[in-house]
């Protein structure tokens, strides 16, 4: 049966959200041949509306912009969403290790304690308030301690400037650390029915723990909504431009996938993407699913998949096709 909008509690902060995300990424623009900032508030706000409270974006999404348009679209209904946002990724100084470089600009790992409390106060100025939900270590830092790191998380939320503690991209020994200090609340992990690596590795601690998990790219950077052809064409500083994960085979793969489980989404009178989303939240461990839109159209289809509960049959359906279909893709 279809209804609401799931709403999950963050590990053990008692901070509880929609089990649908949006992802901001693509808003910022970066990697993803820019973005239109009128037509990204207006997603924001259409997520909101359909019940989608979680509201994920970071620093490092496009040097402040993404956080800048979630300020602007949740104006005068912040306590209406839940902000995640993230720390560890800095321009403002050359220590840890340099990971990228984006718009001239030299993006350093580094989640060093004073970094952290600077960070915090430009994104809370960005984003236009005086707390954030969920604050999330973006990628991890190997030249500083997680103790050091955990003790600054627990002072800011001491303090009340965050709510709830998150990491991001960890293996399992920086999981296990995290969760041996204490305090840890959530990981965000690439997941997807092609990225299951973390079902192993990560998510018998998560479970074992109450460590909440939100899964990124779970549609396989769009790969698995369905949609996206053989002919289709990437261009500019779009990331996929020179994936392989998006050959003409693998997308032959997906659309064939995607006749597969058909039926499956007309009993639902769902899209593939949303039978897709909605299979995410099924899985075992698995908390959140966030999902990128860039317009309010796109918002409003992820966030009918919050809405579809999948049964016993339908998720037996879904498997038997990921296995007979979608293995041995190319990566």
């Amino acid at each position: 049966m279809n209804g609401q909008q799931v709403i999950r509690e963050i590990g053990r902060s008692g901070v509880a959200a929609s089990a649908v995300g949006l992802g901001t990424w693509a808003i910022g623009g970066w990697m993803w041949g820019g973005t239109d900032e009128r037509e990204s508030i207006a997603a924001i706000q259409a997520s909101l509306d359909a019940g989608v409270t979680l509201i994920d974006t970071a620093p490092a999404y496009g040097l402040g912009r993404a956080e800048e348009i979630v300020g602007r679209a949740v104006a005068g209904r912040r306590d209406k969403a839940v902000i995640a946002t993230k720390c560890g990724l800095v321009w403002h100084t050359g220590q840890g290790n340099h990971f990228f470089d984006q718009d001239g600009k030299p993006v350093h790992r580094y989640l060093g304690r004073e970094s952290i409390f600077h960070e915090v106060e430009q994104s809370l100025k960005r984003l236009g308030t005086d707390y954030i939900d969920l604050y999330i270590t973006h990628w991890q830092d190997p030249t500083t301690p997680i103790e050091e790191t955990m003790r600054a998380l627990e002072d800011l939320r001491a303090a009340g400037k965050i709510r709830a503690i998150g990491a991001s991209n960890v293996n399992r020994e920086e999981l296990e650390t995290y969760v041996k200090i204490g305090g840890l609340d959530a990981i965000q992990e690439r997941f997807s029915m092609i990225d299951r690596e973390i079902e192993a590795e990560l998510l018998p601690i998560t479970t074992g723990n109450r460590v909440s998990t939100l899964s990124y790219s779970s549609l396989a950077l769009g790969l698995l909504s369905g949609t996206i052809g053989p002919e289709r064409v990437f261009s500019g500083d779009d990331q996929r431009r020179d994936n392989p994960r998006f050959s003409v085979a693998n997308r032959e793969k997906v659309l064939s996938f995607a006749e597969t489980i058909r039926p499956v989404a007309e009993r639902h009178e769902a899209t593939i993407a949303q039978i897709v989303i909605a299979w995410t939240l099924a899985q075992p461990g698995i908390t959140f699913a966030l999902c990128g839109a860039r317009n309010p159209a796109q918002a409003l289809d992820n966030a009918r998949a919050g809405t579809i509960r999948l049964s016993e049959d339908d998720l037996t359906a879904i498997d038997a096709a990921i296995a007979a279909k979608l293995a041995n893709m190319d990566s």
